[in-house]
């Protein structure tokens, strides 16, 4: 699925920040570029998006103003230097606040909610010919982790475990092991059921990478890994509804 978006922002250097990191997000198609609210109505009107990228003060009309002034309103992240827009800017019903600097990693996290949002409003529609789409296809395909040098890609269906090490988590895959800084909310909200399960503190597995389940341990490659008593309820009811499809 592609996300068709354009960026509004009167400082041109905040629109190559966007640009840059709209390019290394494959599923986003930034359309257009604009610096001030007017040239962003025109363009609307002949050419629906569903993204906007909209900083709040720019000369002319605000963002704010921008956005009463649409009728059909797509997905907004708001983009601003200030924090005390937060409040109003959530009021309009946008999906997400973004403080400059943006770092990718936050920038990441508000382009995924959009994502997300999108896939559930598609697969609410109902479509009579169309085979119901499985879990597997309404979630992201990939994530980008920040490592102590770069932003690196992780396919979703690589992944076997992630497992929590001090302040770091170590995510595991066919090919590589990856350490990240992130804390346990964030790495949940990456590996959501039913693909991934929560079996310990300090371990997310892949339920499809599973090899077998001996009494209170999952072996997946050569690793042997704790199913606490906290997780095992709802790890058991993943694997019987796995087992049930």
């Amino acid at each position: 699925m592609k996300i068709n978006c354009i960026a509004v922002d009167d400082e041109p250097l905040a629109l190559d920040i966007i640009s840059a990191y709209c390019a290394k997000m494959p599923f986003l198609n930034l359309q257009k570029t604009f610096d001030n609210a007017l040239d962003t109505l025109e363009y609307l009107r002949n050419n629906p998006v569903d993204l906007i990228f909209l900083d709040i003060q720019m000369g002319g009309l605000t963002g704010i103003q921008l956005l009463n002034a649409l009728k059909n309103k797509p997905h907004v992240i708001l983009t601003t230097a200030f924090d005390s827009y937060a409040v109003q800017g959530f009021d309009l019903d946008v999906t997400d606040y973004l403080l400059k600097p943006i770092s990718f990693e936050r920038f990441i996290k508000g382009v995924n909610k959009v994502y997300e949002k999108i896939q559930s409003e598609t697969t609410t529609i109902p479509q009579e010919k169309s085979a119901p789409l499985s879990p597997q296809e309404t979630e992201p395909t990939c994530f980008f982790v920040k490592t102590e040098t770069r932003i690196e890609k992780v396919n979703a269906a690589d992944i076997l475990y992630v497992e929590g090490m001090s302040d770091y988590w170590r995510i595991v895959t066919t090919s590589k092991r990856i350490m990240t800084l992130m804390n346990a909310k964030g790495i949940e909200e990456m590996l959501r059921e039913p693909r991934f399960c929560r079996v310990h503190k300090s371990y997310f597995i892949a339920l499809d990478k599973i090899d077998f389940v001996e009494r209170k341990h999952i072996k997946i490659g050569n690793e042997r890994i704790p199913i606490s008593d906290t997780y095992q309820k709802r790890f058991f009811e993943l694997i019987e509804k796995k087992k049930s499809n």
